[in-house]
């Protein structure tokens, strides 16, 4: 369903529902990031589960879309309208960031086989593992005998970008905005039901996020959005825990009842002798 009114275009701080596909370009390669598309999917041949969900995603104007960017890219959403197919390109410098040969570093076997990662029983080190070092991550890019040259440069950095995307719609009715605020956050918004008055809004939790630890990580942040966008005074999470009916001990004996006819023959009782 479509808000009835998504007045002009897109601003900063706007909830909307994006489209979109992200293509890097290195070394006279194309390479898919990131998409809502499955025709984009299909097109780079990307490897995708076969549940994978293609849907226009929810997003708060302004705010990091692609981890590591360094903001040009989502700035370009800002001014366009509602449902223009938009297409851009940045540079290195605009998008990622442009590739430092300093942020290539060497290090020891030794060194790296005393990493926390390292040290698990599944460990694994090969072209492209992902380390952490004194708290920078970084991929290893070349593996000899006795040292590992790790990149700590963003992996997509010297890279040109094009960025195509279609804002499908703002989403500004009450209670769709707390329902995407969820599917932003959290996932599966559509099931939690939602109940808005006024400055208040009451959100009945389904079951599956009750022991949810991802629900606990993520209920903060749609508290933050919902005072953000809706200008809230009272927000109220409503948990139902039921208790199952006992189940009867195995081997129990059923409960007594109205004895069932049979069909054995009757038995009487003899006549008595005369006399």
């Amino acid at each position: 369903m479509t808000d009835k009114a998504s007045p002009g275009p897109v601003q900063k701080g706007d909830l909307v529902l994006l489209d979109y596909e992200l293509w890097s370009e290195f070394g006279g390669k194309r390479e898919l990031l990131d998409t809502t598309r499955e025709s984009a999917a299909k097109e780079a041949k990307a490897e995708t589960p076969a549940n994978a969900l293609f849907r226009p995603r929810p997003h708060v104007v302004g705010r990091e879309l692609f981890a590591g960017s360094l903001g040009k890219i989502e700035s370009a959403l800002e001014g366009v309208p509602i449902g223009k197919e938009v297409e851009k390109e940045f540079s290195p410098a605009e998008a990622f960031g442009e590739r430092d040969p300093d942020l290539v570093e060497s290090f020891s076997i030794q060194k790296i086989s005393r990493l926390p990662e390292m040290r698990r029983e599944d460990a694994h080190l090969d072209l492209g593992t992902v380390l952490t070092i004194e708290g920078r991550s970084g991929r290893v890019s070349l593996i000899t005998a006795g040292r590992v040259k790790v990149d700590f440069n963003r992996p997509q950095a010297g890279r040109k970008v094009q960025f195509k995307f279609q804002v499908l719609e703002k989403v500004t009715d009450p209670p769709r905005v707390a329902t995407t605020v969820l599917d932003m956050e959290y996932g599966k918004g559509e099931e939690f039901p939602v109940q808005v008055e006024g400055a208040e809004v009451t959100i009945r939790l389904p079951d599956r996020v009750l022991f949810d630890l991802n629900w606990l990580v993520a209920k903060s942040r749609v508290i933050e959005d919902l005072r953000s966008l809706l200008k809230l005074q009272k927000i109220t999470f409503v948990e139902e825990h039921k208790t199952p009916a006992p189940k009867p001990a195995a081997g129990a004996a059923a409960p007594a009842g109205p004895s069932a006819p049979t069909d054995s023959p009757k038995t009487e009782a003899p006549s008595p002798s005369p006399p």
